[in-house]
């Protein structure tokens, strides 16, 4: 899996990443880098988490939000270094909660897990930002395990005021029971000791391994195989057993499963009573390792030898190979990103302001990016847009692809936000913005260059028109130049890379998206594989799964009194007025107002209004209109299991495109980290929040949007999942809540008009330089990789 331990000095070579020993790693050839040995094997991708274990490098720091934030945008701020120190110290000070400073040592410990900002209550947030009130007290939330006691319990607290907290108490958590401790997300401790029993449990395999992959785990340092842990841990809430699937240890070793998968049961305390309980190979069921090995000693298995792989064209890596019929070039740049009269848009602290746009953001560390007070030309239209959760479900005939059914927030996805390149994750030009995690580590984690903001020429004008004189000149052309604004971040969880995109426009549209890409989840190829997916390679399959991924919207048109309508088109069959006896079908608008949650939750399985608005009970434009904000889903979302089945009760969200509910303050999310390892009595139920049926009429609504799209793996998916086609998202676009298209406020349209009626002479029109001069190479490009210790 993945771990967020706070990283250590040194970097391992590729063999001590395996399943055997665990060296001091070769020196980097880096000025005052000191090396020691590294203990930190992981899990659901242990390499990958590996690299969190790297070297805290000097050199390359990312470029830093520019400015204090203001006042209004400074109460969403993520907690600081210094605040979230200030928190593990409080807590680790207070006798009671026994907590132990170490992230290593025996699991029966209590131990700190998580810490990250809580954001405070609308009612005090909207009388501070609307100039009534004092500033909300800054708080933390803090997520302690309590393993070290008879009855081990997960308990989060609330802890406060920031920066310099003197209490904590209980947070309530909404929900019909506690937590049950089986249900907490695996620590890169609980993973090291996977690893351990992992070796240990495979040692009768090393014969058959070496013989049938050329790889082995067993007492590893060279040509070593790695472990894919996948969740839910088991059938029931209770258990807390994984299927964990062998691969070779080469470059996309995603793509490289050996046919070797292994049920266990890790639910225990002490280590010392884990036990692997079943075993899978090439198609086959055995009882334990044991089994296995026996039945291939006697000559009875049916086993297959994988090939050698091919190290000079691998064809999970990144490699170039083969080149294009055309021979157009590669080997030079493409098209760039530049601004050559400079930024044009501002960043203060966790503040954006581009056009008329204003908001706050941050990056929260259980589920990532989460913006906050969202307006235009100074008038709200959201309170907050924030991702909830995203899911993907699989299908297989090998036992780990069964059990393949991921909830990201499960494995904190905010903190999986690693390094963004410059020139291909973002625009060379882009402002970098670190972010800073205090998550299963002993101090605060900085994550560099986790977060980019940049304006990015659509490549489609925002609105243009050739006027045609229609006798082979014209009236006059005008055109605006399309750009927005990009916050980009990105969480690479497990094999998949998920890039999540909030784009501002000058129009007042604001749209949500997210792209899926990285590494297929691919496990061995046997002919029955073909019903679940395709064959990608001789020993390959990709799963066929579904992602869906739920934001929430808490929109405020012009205020927090809002209501909620659909609006289609009925045809209607009319006489026509100025021919009698002739009829005519057209269109009518159909209005059709939603007055309860019941009313206003869509079902996956039936097709959505094509028009969705919010709009201000109170507020009108110009023209006597109702100000409202349109949600435009693009998506191709269906159920991934049916209602009421199990696990599907755990994202009770994903059976509506659309909910719309009354604002609560105990309704803030959707789902929690606590999910992915019991869904089956999830602490959140969705389904309750529109149980109740209340009113949404001059209300301050929620709109919970679900986006999503069936993903059957192809051979074209190798070495990775390309990003054209898999993305999904929505629009928030105004509807009558402007008098007119508010980019007319921009400055960088061109208008051209004819002086002569053979256009020898014309006249030109704009409020930008004439040339915008050249774009100036940047610095060369730099990466760094690592995330480390405060």
């Amino acid at each position: 899996m993945r771990q967020h331990q706070p990283p250590r000095q040194g970097l391992p070579r590729l063999g001590d990443l395996c399943g055997g020993r665990w060296g001091p790693p070769d020196p980097l050839p880096l000025p005052d880098c000191p090396v020691v040995p590294l203990q930190v094997p992981g899990g659901r991708m242990w390499l990958q988490a590996l690299v969190g274990a790297a070297l805290a490098l000097g050199a390359l720091a990312s470029l830093a939000a520019p400015r204090q934030s203001p006042p209004g945008a400074a109460i969403f701020a993520d907690l600081s270094p210094a605040e979230l120190r200030a928190v593990r110290d409080f807590l680790l000070s207070q006798p009671e909660l026994g907590l132990v400073p170490e992230h290593t040592g025996p699991l029966a410990a209590n131990r700190l897990f998580l810490v990250e900002m809580l954001a405070p209550k609308k009612r005090l947030a909207l009388r501070f930002l609307n100039q009534d009130g004092p500033p909300p007290q800054r708080q933390a939330r803090a997520i302690i395990y309590f393993a070290g006691q008879a009855q081990p319990n997960i308990t989060e607290y609330v802890v406060g005021p920031l920066p310099r907290p003197s209490y904590y108490r209980p947070r309530h958590l909404k929900g019909r029971h506690p937590v049950a401790f089986t249900a907490r997300p695996v620590t890169s401790l609980e993973y090291e000791l996977l690893h351990q029993k992992l070796e240990e449990a495979t040692a009768p395999l090393s014969r058959l391994l070496r013989d049938t992959t050329g790889y082995w785990y067993h007492n590893c340092s060279t040509r070593c195989l790695v472990y894919t842990d996948v969740a839910p841990r088991g059938l029931a809430p209770g258990e807390r057993r994984s299927w964990v699937m062998l691969q070779r240890l080469v470059e996309g070793y995603f793509l490289h499963p050996v046919g070797v998968e292994l049920l266990l049961d890790h639910r225990s305390l002490d280590p010392r009573r884990w036990a692997v309980q079943q075993v899978w190979f090439q198609g086959q069921y055995f009882p334990s390792v044991e089994a296995l090995a026996q039945s291939y000693a006697a000559g009875s298995l049916r086993a297959e030898r994988l090939p050698e792989p091919d190290t000079h064209e691998l064809y999970s890596s990144y490699v170039p190979r083969g080149r294009f019929s055309t021979d157009t070039p590669t080997d030079v740049h493409g098209a760039k990103v530049c601004e050559p009269q400079g930024r044009r848009y501002r960043v203060q602290g966790n503040q954006v302001e581009y056009g008329g746009w204003a908001l706050a953001f941050r990056l929260r560390s259980s589920s990532g990016l989460q913006l906050f007070d969202l307006r235009f030309d100074g008038a709200r239209v959201a309170y907050e847009l924030s991702v909830q959760e995203a899911v993907a479900f699989y299908g297989g005939n090998t036992p780990l692809a069964m059990q393949s059914k991921f909830l990201d927030m499960g494995w904190l996805m905010g903190t999986l936000a690693y390094e963004l390149a410059p020139g291909v994750d973002c625009p060379e030009s882009a402002t970098f913005i670190d972010a800073v995690h205090l998550h299963d580590a002993a101090g605060p984690v900085r994550y560099r260059r986790a977060l980019c903001i940049f304006e990015l020429p659509t490549g489609v004008p925002l609105r243009r028109h050739f006027n045609s004189n229609f006798h082979g000149s014209f009236r006059f052309y005008g055109g605006l130049e399309g750009t927005a604004l990009v916050l980009r971040t990105t969480a690479t969880v497990y094999n998949y890379d998920y890039i999540w995109d909030m784009l501002l426009y000058p129009n007042g549209v604001l749209e949500a998206k997210v792209h899926a890409t990285g590494y297929i989840h691919a496990t061995f190829y046997t002919p029955e594989g073909l019903s679940y997916g395709s064959r990608v390679q001789r020993h390959v399959l990709g799963n066929m799964h579904t992602h869906l991924v739920h934001y929430k919207v808490d929109l405020d048109v012009a205020g927090t009194a809002n209501n909620f309508e659909t609006l289609e088109l009925q045809l209607e069959n009319i006489s026509l007025p100025w021919s009698p006896g002739e009829r005519l079908v057209q269109p009518r608008l159909q209005r059709r107002p939603r007055r309860t949650e019941r009313q206003a939750a869509f079902p996956l399985r039936q097709p959505l209004p094509r028009y969705l608005l919010f709009s201000s009970s109170g507020r009108h434009n110009r023209w006597g209109h109702r100000r409202s904000y349109r949600i435009q889903p693009s998506s191709h979302a269906g159920p991934v299991l049916p209602r009421g089945w199990k696990e599907e009760k755990g994202i009770a969200w994903a059976r509506y495109h659309l909910a719309v509910t009354r604002h609560h303050e105990n309704e803030g999310r959707s789902s929690s980290i606590y999910t992915q390892h019991n869904p089956w009595d999830p602490l959140i139920d969705f389904e309750a929040f529109i149980r109740n049926d209340e009113s949404i009429e001059n209300e301050d609504l929620v709109a919970w949007v679900t986006v999503g799209f069936l993903h059957i793996p192809h051979s074209e998916d190798v070495p990775n999942t390309a990003t054209p086609g898999n993305a999904v998202g929505f629009f928030l676009r105004p509807f009558n809540f402007f008098d007119e298209d508010p980019s007319v406020a921009s400055r960088s349209p061109i208008i051209v008009r004819p002086l002569d009626p053979d256009t020898t002479r014309l006249q030109v029109q704009r409020w930008t330089p004439a040339s915008p001069g050249p774009c100036v190479a940047p610095e060369p490009f730099h990466y760094n990789g690592t995330y480390r210790e405060e």
